[in-house]
């Protein structure tokens, strides 16, 4: 049945626009429902007599308690197709045991003589403004996560009924405040067209999740559970990150056709998603993905993959009270090594620092944390922690074709320094007669001004190169690219940043090494003839995006791609840079089938 016919309009159409976040590509049209969840009101503060001090401890133990079973039963329940995502449950079950949190909130009790449910407010709010100081936006949406987990408690302090939306019984648009991974896992999954979420982005669970099983999803809307209401007729463009509430029949066919063509697309290339991603002039580029956990490679091989251009080995370190064992991160990255292979894995060592938050690392607080203690130079003032997560990918890299990267590398002396640490993991190895890969790729990224005018110097030192670009381009350019005010000021096309990755690129062929890009800029399809022309070894990126990226590289040249370019770098300002683009492949570039976030 077409998604048209059960449309029902009882007002004149208003064609009321909300803009979110483009959470996960697609289109789709229906009825909305409206996710109630019962907050438990207003948190009030209620000061308790010393003797009474213990039953209220008792109470939010018991609280955490009855959380982790509800926690556990849902991780239990999963349904198959959520089988993947179980990691992040797993995650809340030990946010819920946090020290920050369960200890943090019984001392708040003990000392300020209140009761559970302000005490736990207290705590949860302080920690989750430690989250909101990150500068990475995928650590700043794990505020998140503990706003869930409080959420557990509280209902459980207060005896309030958590929502149920197990008994969606209907096809429909779910429209939330937020969703937790909880939530998320326990809807029908057939039921649903679409997520829809006040708060939320890009890197918030709901999307990563919406993203993975393909769903269309519009983050961060800000007021769509107070201007919708269930049974609402909505259509949900999640490329363009828009809601259209109650459309004209103009709109409703535009949109009706635009999700015709969307599907007929993404089946095409999914379908040549694992041919080679070879120009019309023979030129062969490399194709590969960026993921976090180990549950992401299904999605690298269902979509085409390459290889794995960029592990993001941070999860294995957070919400938890110690820092993995060796073991630990051996299992983990043997697992990803042996079903990648022969594909390459570019397993980068820990980034994180005071701009991430680990509960089992003791970081400083730091005033301005993207300037700080982080990445290569956290490592580098940790040796026991360095050298156990080089001693894993060293015995790892015995089981596949495993390749090790550092990150923010801003000097030569931090890649020889590095270098030797991972000389010393290696001969431990040796000295214990325990199994490693020898001659091991090494890389640096290249993500600050500084490693750009120093890669002639740290090609000499490395077997590769990795442009991470989202650091490159906020760093170069001076703009935190989810602050709202200056947002629009992030250009990867801007002609600073193409000069720079020019700059890099020529450094590693003058070395003789091999250069790829792992950041934002080489998953969008609108970037893609000018990186061409770069002639990177590879590009990585979000699975998802591999087919659209290997389809359009099938459509252009080498040459052409490499006159583009030139042309590019002549120009003064972004603006100048798209206009050219649009000039050479038409006025709807970098629409489709350029770019999955088409609205046309």
């Amino acid at each position: 049945m077409s998604d048209t016919t059960d449309r029902h309009v009882e007002k004149p159409a208003l064609n009321l626009t909300l803009q979110g976040i483009a959470g996960s590509p697609g289109i789709a049209i229906g009825k909305a429902y409206l996710v109630e969840r019962e907050d438990g009101g207003v948190v009030e503060k209620r000061f308790v007599e010393q003797k009474n001090i213990p039953s209220e401890v008792r109470r939010f133990k018991e609280a955490v308690k009855k959380a982790q079973k509800q926690l556990q039963d849902v991780i239990d329940e999963v349904p198959a197709e959520f089988r993947d995502h179980i990691y992040i449950l797993d995650a809340h079950m030990m946010l819920l045991k946090d020290r920050k949190i369960y200890n943090g909130t019984i001392d708040y009790i003990k000392q300020e003589k209140v009761n559970a449910e302000w005490a736990s407010k207290m705590v949860v709010d302080e920690v989750k403004a430690i989250f909101m100081k990150m500068p990475n936006p995928y650590f700043r949406d794990r505020g998140s996560d503990i706003a869930h987990i409080y959420k557990l408690i509280l209902d459980n302090l207060l005896g309030t009924e958590p929502s149920n939306i197990s008994g969606i019984d209907k096809r429909v648009i779910t429209i939330s405040h937020d969703l937790s991974p909880a939530e998320t896992t326990q809807m029908p999954l057939e039921k649903v067209k679409a997520f829809l979420t006040d708060l939320g982005s890009q890197t918030s669970h709901t999307g990563i999740i919406a993203r993975s099983l393909e769903i269309p999803a519009v983050l961060g809307l800000g007021n769509a559970t107070k201007l919708i209401k269930t049974d609402d007729f909505i259509i949900v463009d999640g490329s363009a990150g828009v809601v259209i509430l109650d459309p004209d029949d103009e709109t409703l066919t535009r949109y009706q056709e635009r999700k015709d063509r969307f599907d007929r697309y993404q089946a095409m290339i999914t379908r040549s998603s694992h041919l080679p991603a070879e120009t019309t002039d023979r030129f062969l580029l490399t194709v590969m993905a960026n993921i976090g956990v180990l549950e992401d490679v299904v999605s690298v091989i269902d979509h085409g993959g390459d290889g794995i251009g960029l592990y993001r080995t941070e999860f294995l370190y957070l919400n938890r009270p110690t820092p993995p064992s060796e073991q630990e991160l051996f299992d983990n990255y043997r697992d990803v090594a042996e079903i990648m292979a022969p594909r390459p894995v570019t397993i980068r060592t820990l980034d994180i620092g005071g701009d991430k938050f680990a509960s089992g690392l003791q970081l400083a607080e730091e005033m301005n944390p993207a300037l700080g203690l982080r990445a290569i130079r956290f490592s580098l003032q940790s040796p026991e922690i360095f050298e156990t997560q080089l001693r894993a990918i060293l015995r790892a890299a015995n089981l596949g074709n495993v390749r090790i990267l550092f990150p923010m590398i801003s000097e030569v002396d931090e890649i020889i320094q590095a270098k030797q640490m991972l000389n010393q993991a290696a001969e431990s190895l040796e000295k214990a007669g325990i199994p490693y890969g020898a001659n091991v790729k090494v890389g640096a990224m290249i993500e600050v001004p500084s490693a750009v005018i120093m890669a002639d110097i740290l090609a000499k030192e490395v077997d590769f190169f990795s442009i991470g670009t989202n650091d490159l381009i906020q760093y170069s350019l001076a703009i935190d690219r989810v602050n709202k005010q200056v947002s629009h000021l992030y250009q990867p096309l801007h002609p600073a940043v193409l000069r720079m990755v020019r700059r890099v690129v020529e450094a590693a062929r003058e070395a003789g090494i091999q250069v790829y890009m792992c950041g934002e800029m080489a998953g969008d399809p609108g970037n893609l003839p000018v990186l061409l022309g770069m002639e990177l070894d590879a590009i990585s990126m979000n699975p998802i995006s591999i087919p659209a990226i290997k389809m359009l590289v099938r459509l252009v040249s080498l040459k052409e791609s490499k006159l583009l370019l030139e042309e590019a770098l002549k120009k003064p300002t972004a603006t100048e840079v798209i206009k050219l683009m649009q000039d050479t492949y038409g006025p709807s570039f970098p629409k489709a089938p350029f770019s999955q976030h088409s609205r046309d």
